[in-house]
């Protein structure tokens, strides 16, 4: 069985790491973000999620028309 050394208090171990299992950690303590407010963004933020919010609109407008052109709903096509 290992025993627990503390190495602030051996010389000898200054150099060494201590390994401790997640499971045998203290938890961490969770950010609250209830009290957050919203976050500000810049005019370059803005402008990049919604032009992501367009381009994902319109891929999802082209995956309809081609559902919609596999059910044959626009004619055949030569």
């Amino acid at each position: 069985m290992a025993t627990m050394t503390n190495p602030i208090e051996m010389p000898e171990l200054t150099n060494h790491f201590v390994v401790i299992h997640p499971l045998d950690d203290v938890p961490e303590v969770k950010v609250d973000t209830e009290n957050l407010g919203p976050m500000a963004m810049t005019a370059s933020v803005r402008i990049s999620l919604l032009s992501l919010r367009a381009y994902l609109v319109l891929m999802m407008l082209l995956v309809f028309y081609h559902v919609l052109d596999l059910a044959g709903l626009f004619g055949h096509h030569a």
